[in-house]
């Protein structure tokens, strides 16, 4: 059953974002993985409005989900990210 990171980022500095963005694309896809949402336009339906960038990754489950976060090529790509963003990342299965 397919299982979700969803992710929000709150960037400070996007030039250095962009480095980590270029990175990330090939070790999403290399765990079975591929992105759902990569910030589109959004829009608050309800609830305190959500500024942070909005990012949905799709898994076939939550072990390959869990494999691709602590993977050695995830951390390394990571760290590109250190300073450049903050985020929470939440791993959801899809059942």
């Amino acid at each position: 059953m397919a299982a979700y990171i969803i992710v929000h980022v709150d960037v400070h500095d996007m030039e250095q974002y962009k480095a980590y963005m270029q990175l990330t694309p090939d070790i999403v896809k290399s765990f079975g993985g591929k992105f759902i949402v990569r910030n589109g336009d959004k829009e608050t339906l309800e609830g305190k409005e959500v500024e942070k960038r909005v990012v949905v990754l799709e898994f076939p489950n939550m072990e390959a989900g869990r494999a691709f976060y602590n993977s050695d090529a995830y951390q390394a790509a990571k760290a590109v990210r250190e300073g450049a963003a903050e985020g929470t990342f939440l791993l959801i299965d899809g059942a």
